[in-house]
């Protein structure tokens, strides 16, 4: 469990947790093994649980028609993904693959929303981490708007 502390402690949804609230986190925690190319979710599935890697890397995508897989995302050890169906509680956006061997935390969402409605402090330090999450994947998404419109002007 020290080692969940620890990678918990790296990720930005946790990072503000001081240890005794990381512990709380980690208890609620379950560990799962998938092999390379195995699906961990596909796009359009419920959101009900969010991850963290323990070990291996895992790639985001999405099935074009007509193409086949793109990949959006190669995520390494000590990312979190799938937090996004967690709170808003919609389908999954996007397919996760094990791109390679990989371990991982998760958390299901009764679990989560439970651990913060009786945690107050988890649940403000938690909120805070996700709102600065969101607002730099809203910034990154800006740019890259901005960036494909000054491209298709010339």
């Amino acid at each position: 469990m020290t080692t969940h502390i620890e990678l918990l402690k790296k990720t930005a949804l946790f990072a503000d947790l001081d240890d005794g609230e990381l512990a709380r986190v980690a208890e609620i925690c379950k560990e799962q093994k998938y092999s390379a190319a195995a699906s961990i979710f596909k796009e359009g599935e419920p959101g009900n649980r969010l991850f963290v890697i323990v070990q291996g890397e895992v790639r985001i995508s999405r099935t074009v028609p007509g193409a086949g897989e793109e990949a959006l995302a190669v995520l390494p050890t000590g990312a979190c993904f799938g937090e996004m169906s967690v709170f808003d509680r919609s389908e999954r956006s996007t397919d996760a693959i094990a791109h390679s061997p990989c371990t991982l935390l998760t958390i299901t969402r009764p679990e989560f929303e439970l651990l913060l409605d009786f945690n107050r402090d988890i649940a403000f330090k938690v909120l805070w981490a996700v709102t600065r999450l969101l607002s730099s994947r809203l910034r990154a998404t800006n740019d890259n708007l901005r960036s494909l419109l000054a491209m298709s002007m010339f």
